[in-house]
């Protein structure tokens, strides 16, 4: 079975889902940007990987060049995990018998009437499309109008699997940011994106009694008024550390005792939940998009109501009220990870899908 994945910057999940896909036999090879942080893992598996950047909707000079890699390499499947990349994979295949296959990672932003939509996830010539949670799949069945309708077997759900191994680094050292080390720490894995409700975390900081050492670790890029306005807005400023970008964010979340994803729409799976989860720190989250079906709500973390900041300050004073109870989640969170969201699974369905559409 010959695959071509079109990718920009897989995430160890993604690469090591081609690793096992790999093993099992399928000659794949994978699109990425040249020298990626995980490109290495890759070649050391002997795939092969070339680079070419999908940077507009249509790029006629890289669809030439696509058609040509899809001839030449004799392949059989098209994997694309971006939205450009699937646009211009849609182009280059007219004319040849070849499936097409796409990934989709959030929620939402996809329309009948929006003419972008057709030429990338509502485009008839695609066979499956991948869906890492069960929220997605559902919106796009439940696309209006009704008449206009999605076919039942496109969109298919598959969790995008971790592994504990990859897990196991020590948890960052929080002194450098002046964190005392009897403080409570919530950490908070985003980029301030509207979506991510934000703000409604910073006002559950300043819901929760003043005697409380409870401090918000905010890790990812904070730009945006709303954000802004809820930290100028808080009285309790000093409780709240803007790290920045960092690029040992799983191991800043082992540090945390709790981490928390206020999103209000869109969200997909969550990485930065999977991370924590892994390292057995109990998640907050809200019940947007695919978060409560990775998080078992007073089992493996508390579920809470989009845009409720009082919900997320209640959720955070309980886990800080009862280390025990805390603990528990955390144990079970990361038994739901190595139970519920295993790579070897994603390996094995994606496998299952190859092997589906070309029956």
């Amino acid at each position: 079975m010959q695959v071509l994945a079109i990718t920009e910057t897989p995430d160890r999940p993604t690469i090591e889902t081609f690793i096992g896909l790999h093993r099992k036999g399928i000659n794949i090879l994978v699109i990425c940007k040249k020298d990626w942080k995980y490109e290495h893992l890759l070649h050391e598996e002997g795939i092969r990987t070339c680079e070419l950047i999908f940077s507009k909707i249509i790029d006629f000079r890289l669809i030439k060049v696509l058609k040509n890699i899809l001839i030449h390499e004799n392949i059989e499947i098209v994997h694309t995990y971006t939205s450009n990349g699937l646009s211009n994979a849609i182009f280059s295949l007219i004319g040849l018998d070849i499936k097409l296959i796409a990934y989709r990672g959030i929620v939402g932003n996809v329309s009948f009437y929006d003419p972008i939509s057709w030429i990338r996830y509502l485009n008839p010539r695609i066979d499956r499309i991948i869906c890492v949670c069960d929220a997605i799949r559902l919106y796009f069945l439940e696309m209006k109008p009704n008449f206009m309708a999605m076919p039942s077997d496109r969109p298919v759900t598959v969790y995008k699997g971790h592994k504990l191994s990859w897990y196991q680094n020590k948890p960052a050292d929080l002194k450098k940011f002046l964190i005392p080390e009897e403080a409570f720490v919530v950490g908070c894995i985003a980029n301030s994106r509207p979506r991510k409700g934000l703000e409604y975390l910073i006002n559950a900081i300043d819901l929760l009694p003043s005697n409380l050492p409870v401090y918000l670790l905010l890790v990812g890029r904070m730009k945006g008024k709303k954000i802004e306005n809820a930290i100028k807005k808080c009285s309790k400023k000093e409780y709240i550390i803007l790290a920045g970008y960092c690029d040992n964010a799983p191991e800043l979340s082992a540090a945390c005792d709790a981490v928390c994803l206020p999103s209000v729409k869109r969200e997909g799976l969550p990485r930065s939940v999977i991370e924590a989860m892994a390292y057995g720190v109990p998640p907050i989250v809200t019940n947007s998009g695919g978060s409560p079906e990775l998080v078992e709500d007073k089992r493996s973390g508390l579920v809470v109501p989009i845009k409720n900041a009082k919900a997320i300050a209640d959720a955070i004073l309980c886990l800080y009220e009862d280390p025990i109870y805390k603990e528990k989640l955390g144990y079970n969170a990361r038994s739901q990870i190595s139970d519920n969201f295993s790579n070897d699974d994603t390996v094995l369905q994606t496998h299952n899908i190859y092997q589906e559409v070309l029956s």
